[in-house]
């Protein structure tokens, strides 16, 4: 598994879009790519529904914007990758949360 590293080393910074709001300042925070469907796949190491290691998840909150936007940039890999091992049969279909309904009034 290669993605035991924290991301976010000066070779990852440096490879990051610099992104920018309309007026010049810089864009919000990194937000998490956590959809609520928190289950580990062994053979991986990733999150079924976010595609992060365990140590990606436990270091967000501390983490720089920097380190986190590296990590996003990881994920479209892990998508695909997780694309072809459902395919094969050998990661689940994770289906995608539902909004609960509107309580009843």
């Amino acid at each position: 598994m290669s993605d035991q590293r924290a991301p976010g080393s000066s070779a990852d910074a440096a490879a990051l879009p610099q992104v920018q709001t309309r007026a010049g300042e810089p864009a919000a925070a990194a937000a998490s790519p956590c959809i609520n469907v928190c289950e580990m796949h062994a053979a991986t190491g990733w999150c079924a529904g976010c595609l992060r290691t365990l140590d990606e998840i436990a270091g967000w909150g501390r983490w720089s914007d920097a380190q986190k936007r590296a990590v996003w940039l990881q994920l479209e890999g892990r998508r695909e990758r997780w694309r072809q091992l459902q395919a094969a049969g050998e990661a689940p279909t994770v289906p995608r949360p539902q909004r609960s309904p509107s309580p009843q009034r």
